[in-house]
């Protein structure tokens, strides 16, 4: 699985951090959540999923 943070679309909020926050970080300088960690277990891999389908932006894809 591949964990993707559109720039773009990312508003900053700060949700995906707190839903996961072994995963995801807020970038203080760019103001907007970055992947920190790529080797996912199936504990993070819920997670994230979770992460996704909160993100109001739509920001967070999986591949």
């Amino acid at each position: 699985m591949e964990v993707r943070i559109d720039e773009d679309l990312c508003t900053g909020c700060g949700l995906c951090e707190e839903t996961c926050p072994d995963i995801f970080k807020m970038n203080e300088d760019k103001d907007i959540a970055e992947v920190i960690k790529t080797d996912y277990d199936e504990y993070d891999e819920e997670c994230i999923q979770e992460a996704v389908e909160s993100c109001p932006s739509e920001a967070i894809t999986t591949e």
